[in-house]
C-alpha cells in the first residue's frame, strides 16, 4: 500500500485491501473515500468489502466513484464537501490515486492558485498539468498539447496486450511500441478455477506487470479515459495525450457485478463467492471442502461472457470434489443459465450430460440471477419459460457461485469504437476496425463472435501484430483470424473434455483424435490444463513464440 501526502489532513493511494483498514486504523486514519466504481479489475475489491472491513476498523468509509479520466466538477466540489466534514485524517483512493488527486484538485480551483494545485499534486508523484489544461480550456482536452508518441500504442496488459507487443517485436525487433497499462499485477487468469478448487494457489496465477511487459516496450501506466481516433489520439486519465501511428485496442471487459441487486453486499460471505475474482477463488475452496448438505447453485449470465465454460468447470470440479468425500448424496446441485443450451457447441454436450447425469445435477435454462439476499441466503432468477412469458422464481442456498454479467470498460461503451451494443466494432477475420485502418482490436473486448479465451487471444495476437506491421509497409498481405477458440472443461479433477471450435462451432482439433478426443474426458487434456498450458502462456505465449498460432495470410 503506497500512500502519498497530498494537503493537509489528505492522503492518496491506489486500491486498498480489506485486510489493510486495520493497518489505516493504526496509523492514525479515521475516515477513506473510495473514488474508483466497482468492477474494473479482476484483482479489485468491491467497496462493500472495504466499507464492511472499515466498519469493524471504526474507520468512516464514502463510496463516491468515477469512471477513470471523467472527474466531473460536481463531483470535484462532491468531493470537498466530503473532506470538508469528515474527521481527519482522511485516505482518498482508487486504482492508482490519480482520481483521488483530480477530484481534490477540483474541489480546490478557485481557492489557491493553480500552480500551487500542480505542485501539490507533484510532490504526492501526481503529473496534474493535463488537468490544468482541461480545467482552463472550459472542461476539455486540449489535444496540441501531446506528452509523449509512439509508432504502436496498445491499449491493455493482459494476455491479449503482452502477446501482441511481444508478436510485434518476433517480426520487427525495434518498433516503437508503448503499452498503456494502469494494473501493478498480471493474472494467469484461466489458473483461477484451479484456485477454486484447491490443485492450483492463487499466487500461482500472480506476476509483476513489469516482469511481463517486454524488454524495450515503453509502459505507461496509466487508465484511458477517451479515444480522438481522427486526431491519432488516446487522452489519458489526468488528462495526458498520447499519439500514436496505429493503436491496438484490448483491455478486456468488466465484470457488473452491480447489474444483480444485493449481490455486492454479500460477495464474499453468506455463501456467496465467485471464481471470476482472484481474491474470493480460495472462498470458493474453502466453501466446497465445509459444505456437507444443501443446495449449491452455480450461475451462468447471459452471453457475451469471457470462458463461457468456466460456470460450469467450477460446479463440475464442486461435485467430484463432494463425490470422493461421500456427500454428493446430501447436496442438491443446480445450474441456473440464462442461455437455452448446456454448451454452444453440441458435438461437446453428449459427454458433459454424461457428468451432468453422474453428479445429479438439475438444469434450468432460461434462469437470469436478478437479486441475491446474503443473510436470507436466497437467489432470485428471472425465468423464461418455454411459451415465452417471464416469471421469477427464489432459490434457498448453501452455496451460490455467481458469474456476473459482463461488458465493455466504460471507456470503450462511449467511445466512437464501439459498436451499439458497445463492443470494439473490428472485421472478424483481419480483427482491423471498420471504420480507422490504423486501429485494430482483439481479445475480450471486441465484438467478434468467438469465445472469449486466452486460447483465442493466443491466436489473435499474431493476426494482430502481422497487420500492424503491414499497415505501416512492414510486411505483405492480411493474416486472417478463424475465431479458433479453447475451452478445457474440466469435468472431474483429473479429466477435461478439450473443446476447441472455430467461428460457426467449427470443431478445431490441435490434436489428432488418437492422442486426445475433445468430445470425450482426457486425462491427457488434463495434464496439459495444469501441466502444459501455465509454462506455455508465461513462456511462450507472452513471449511472442507463437507455437501452433502461426496465423494465415491472404492477398501473399
Amino acid at each position: 500500500m503506497k500512500i502519498q501526502h497530498l494537503a493537509p489532513g489528505l492522503s492518496v493511494s491506489e486500491q486498498i485491501l480489506p485486510k489493510q483498514l486495520a493497518e489505516l486504523k493504526a496509523a492514525g486514519y479515521r475516515a477513506v473515500i473510495c473514488n474508483r466504481p466497482d468492477g474494473e479489475g479482476n484483482d479489485q475489491p468491491l467497496f462493500a468489502e472495504i466499507e464492511r472491513a472499515a466498519q469493524a476498523a471504526g474507520i468512516d468509509a464514502h463510496y463516491l466513484p468515477a469512471e477513470s479520466g471523467k472527474v466531473t466538477d460536481e463531483q470535484g466540489i462532491g468531493f470537498g464537501q466530503l473532506l470538508a466534514t469528515l474527521p481527519k485524517p482522511v485516505l482518498a483512493y482508487c486504482r492508482t490515486g490519480m482520481r483521488s488527486t483530480t477530484m481534490w484538485a477540483l474541489s480546490q480551483a478557485g481557492q489557491q492558485p493553480l500552480p500551487q494545485i500542480v505542485d501539490a499534486a507533484r510532490k504526492a508523484g501526481f503529473d496534474m498539468k493535463g488537468g490544468v489544461r482541461r480545467i482552463a480550456n472550459n472542461g476539455r482536452t486540449p489535444l496540441d498539447v501531446v506528452e509523449v508518441a509512439h509508432a504502436v500504442v496498445i491499449i491493455g496488459g493482459g494476455a491479449a496486450g503482452i502477446a501482441t507487443a511481444s508478436s510485434l517485436l518476433a517480426r520487427d525487433p525495434g518498433l516503437d511500441i508503448a503499452i498503456i497499462e494502469p494494473a501493478d499485477v498480471h493474472y494467469y487468469q484461466p489458473g483461477w478455477t484451479l484456485v477454486g478448487c484447491g490443485v492450483f494457489d492463487a499466487a500461482e496465477t500472480a506476476r509483476t506487470m513489469a516482469s511481463t511487459i517486454p524488454r524495450g516496450v515503453h509502459w505507461i501506466k496509466a487508465a484511458v479515459a477517451a479515444f480522438e481516433p481522427d486526431g491519432n489520439a488516446v487522452i489519458l486519465d489526468g488528462c495526458r495525450v498520447v499519439r500514436y501511428q496505429q493503436l491496438v485496442v484490448c483491455p478486456g471487459l468488466k465484470l457488473d457485478w452491480h447489474a444483480i441487486e444485493g449481490l455486492s453486499e454479500t460477495l464474499g460471505r453468506n455463501g456467496v463467492t465467485s471464481n471470476y475474482l482472484y481474491h474470493l477463488a480460495p472462498y470458493t475452496w474453502e466453501l466446497v471442502q465445509n459444505l456437507r448438505g444443501g443446495r449449491a447453485i452455480f450461475t451462468q449470465p447471459p452471453m457475451p461472457i469471457k470462458c463461457a465454460g468456466a460456470p460450469q468447470k467450477a460446479m463440475y470440479l464442486s461435485a467430484d470434489h463432494w463425490k470422493r468425500g461421500g456427500v454428493l448424496d446430501q447436496i442438491q446441485i443446480e445450474f441456473c443459465s440464462a442461455g437455452a443450451v448446456l454448451f454452444g457447441v453440441a458435438a461437446y454436450v453428449p459427454a458433459l450430460m454424461e457428468y451432468i447425469n453422474a453428479y445429479s445435477i438439475d438444469l434450468n435454462f432460461g434462469y437470469t440471477l436478478t437479486r441475491v439476499d446474503g443473510p436470507s441466503r436466497t437467489a432470485t432468477f428471472s425465468r423464461l419459460n418455454p411459451d415465452g412469458s417471464k416469471d421469477t422464481v427464489t432459490r434457498e442456498f448453501a452455496i451460490l457461485h455467481v458469474v456476473p454479467p459482463q461488458v465493455a470498460p466504460d471507456f470503450i461503451r462511449v467511445s466512437p469504437l464501439a459498436d451499439a451494443a458497445g463492443w470494439v466494432d473490428v472485421d472478424p477475420s483481419t480483427l482491423r476496425h471498420k471504420k480507422w485502418g490504423n486501429i485494430h482490436g482483439l481479445g475480450d473486448v471486441t465484438n467478434t463472435s468467438n469465445a472469449k479465451t486466452a486460447a483465442a487471444a493466443r491466436k489473435q495476437a499474431p493476426v494482430v501484430a502481422h497487420n500492424v506491421l503491414a499497415a505501416i509497409g512492414k510486411a505483405k498481405g492480411s493474416a486472417l483470424y478463424d475465431g479458433y477458440g479453447s475451452c478445457p472443461l474440466t469435468v472431474e479433477r483429473g479429466k477435461i473434455v478439450l473443446a476447441e471450435f472455430t467461428y460457426g462451432g467449427a470443431l478445431a482439433p490441435s490434436f489428432p483424435a488418437w492422442l486426445v478426443d475433445g468430445t470425450r474426458p482426457s486425462r491427457l487434456a488434463w495434464f496439459l490444463k495444469e501441466r502444459i498450458l501455465p509454462p506455455l502462456y508465461w513462456k511462450g505465449m507472452l513471449k511472442g513464440r507463437e507455437w501452433m498460432a502461426k496465423p494465415e495470410l491472404a492477398d501473399s
